[in-house]
């Protein structure tokens, strides 16, 4: 009974993980360039029940084996693999802005901020006081050369992320735009922006085919579909329901047995 208790537990445990990620998807849901993150659970080994005692033993070449039937399977419980994001393509919104940006494939703006460089899908950029094309909290965006400066909102970026001046139509610069070799294991730092890490790889500048299209005037909206994440979260608190009760019935067997037990041992 007391590995009910556990089993049950382990259960809530994971829905309560599968919750917090569903929950923090529908808070993003506005979010530009925002990727939903999606909770995997797995069981822990399951246990082979014989029956005991049952036609013993046989004789075989190599020694002797057990003839008890199989009863079944007992499972122990699940627990969180991992938390991993999704990065499929998001839609495109209009927004008919110059310092808005969005890709056409996979890739991520290189952002400068204190704590290092950090990556983003979020492409609504805003002009600073000093040409400095910056995130909405104030990071500067990062070109090949380095910081990205414009005179004035009135620019033009090509498909290849190449900025130009719309007044004499110099090349400025070009969006640094990189990519890694695993990319689902980027660690989401806050404020839509992600961390490289071993296992993700170093960031390389994209070429080729790996570079995204850019379109400019458009923010990429969010990949998170609130029918989905609604209709999963009934689920996750359907099963954590069922957990809860499997506990409580649990509870109400060893209520039980201890009474039957201490009044058996009264007599």
């Amino acid at each position: 009974m007391i590995r009910g208790w556990y089993t049950g537990a382990s259960g809530m445990n994971a829905q309560q993980n599968r919750l917090d990620a569903i929950s923090n998807n529908l808070a993003n849901v506005d979010t530009a360039g925002y990727k939903k993150d999606v909770a995997v659970s797995k069981s822990f080994p399951e246990l082979l029940l014989r029956r005991m005692n049952l036609d013993g033993v046989y004789e075989t070449p190599f020694g002797s084996a057990d003839a008890a039937p199989v009863i079944g399977k007992l499972g122990l419980g699940v627990e969180t693999n991992e938390n991993f994001t999704d990065f499929a393509q998001g839609s495109f919104r209009q927004t008919e802005s110059n310092t808005d940006f969005a890709f056409g494939g996979e890739g991520f703006f290189a952002i400068d901020t204190p704590a290092g460089e950090r990556y983003t899908r979020d492409g609504n950029f805003i002009l600073g006081k000093e040409g400095l094309l910056l995130t909405k909290d104030g990071y500067p965006v990062l070109g090949e050369k380095g910081y990205i400066r414009v005179d004035t909102d009135k620019f033009m970026v090509n498909e290849d992320g190449m900025i130009y001046s719309e007044k004499d139509n110099e090349l400025i610069d070009r969006f640094k735009v990189v990519r890694f070799d695993n990319e689902r294991y980027l660690k989401k730092m806050g404020t839509n922006f992600y961390a490289t890490n071993d296992i993700a790889g170093p960031a390389h500048i994209a070429e080729g085919a790996e570079r995204p299209r850019f379109i400019q005037g458009y923010l990429e909206t969010s990949n998170v579909n609130v029918v989905n994440e609604m209709v999963q979260m009934i689920e996750v608190n359907r099963a954590y329901e069922a957990n809860q009760k499997t506990i409580t019935s649990e509870d109400t067997m060893m209520g039980t047995l201890w009474s039957k037990t201490a009044v058996f041992n009264g007599r």
